[in-house]
Order: structure tokens, then sequence, then C-alpha cells
């Protein structure tokens, strides 16, 4: 399988956008491969949260606003 050459055992990734769409797809593939992930959004990240959970890898929701510097 592919995910056998993609291991990131042990990595965290950071995630923007990953409440929906791409995002969450993205999010949802690292941790597949083996990532701790830290998802980044606006919009509610249950959904993906519990998806990265339900694989067994932690996850942390981040409510923010990456467009503004404050």
């Amino acid at each position: 399988m592919i995910l056998d050459q993609f291991k990131l055992n042990g990595k965290v990734a950071i995630v923007t956008g990953s409440a929906r769409g791409l995002g969450q797809a993205m999010a949802i593939g690292l941790a597949q491969a083996g990532a701790d992930i830290a998802l980044v959004d606006l919009l509610d990240m249950a959904d993906s949260k519990a998806q990265i959970q339900k694989l067994g890898r932690k996850c942390i929701a981040i409510t923010a606003d990456l467009s503004k510097k404050a």
C-alpha cells in the first residue's frame, strides 16, 4: 500500500482550513499516514477531529483566523 512508503509516525502536522473540503481531506490523510494533527480553522472542526481520533491519532482543534496578524 502507498501509505507504507509515506509513514509519519511520531510527527505532528498543522493543517489550516481543516473543517471541510481539501483541508479536512489532507488532515485525515496525514492522520492515516500516522501523524498527530493540529486542526486550524474558523469553522467547527468537530467532524474532522472525530474522524482523526477514530484513526487512533491525537488531535487538537484551534479556532483562529490566520488572515489577520493579531
